[in-house]
């Protein structure tokens, strides 16, 4: 899969159980990066603001937030305790008809290695 972008600072916004991470890894040992998520998160230019979401619970958090950094995947601000169910991104497009939302669902445990993005000059 791949995403074509504006040249536009933008908004990343990452599940962490599922997608960054193994599901629920740090409830049985350590948070293990899954495939190909290092390398997409450090192809994130460093003017894009990144925002984590997760249902994990406070208590957490510092557990957390010591295994990202460690693992160097940076972030802006990360989100506990949010409901397990859907999340929904509304938003408008620009009147130049530019795209300005994208969801992009993953199988669980999948990782990033199969998603690339592209930023278009066009655009």
């Amino acid at each position: 899969m791949e995403l074509k972008l504006s040249p536009l600072a933008k908004t990343w916004i990452f599940d962490l159980d599922g997608t960054l991470v193994e599901h629920n890894g740090y409830k049985t040992g350590e948070d293990k990066l899954l495939p190909g998520v290092l390398n997409f998160m450090q192809k994130i230019p460093a003017t894009d603001y990144i925002l984590i979401i997760t249902g994990r619970e406070l208590e957490a958090q510092t557990q957390t937030i010591n295994f990202l950094n460690k693992a160097g995947i940076r972030f802006n601000k990360i989100i506990f305790g949010l409901p397990f169910g859907e999340r929904i991104l509304v938003n408008d497009d620009k009147p130049s008809g530019l795209k300005t939302s994208y969801a992009v669902c993953l199988q669980r445990n999948s990782g990033l290695a199969d998603v690339n993005f592209v930023i278009d000059e066009n655009l």
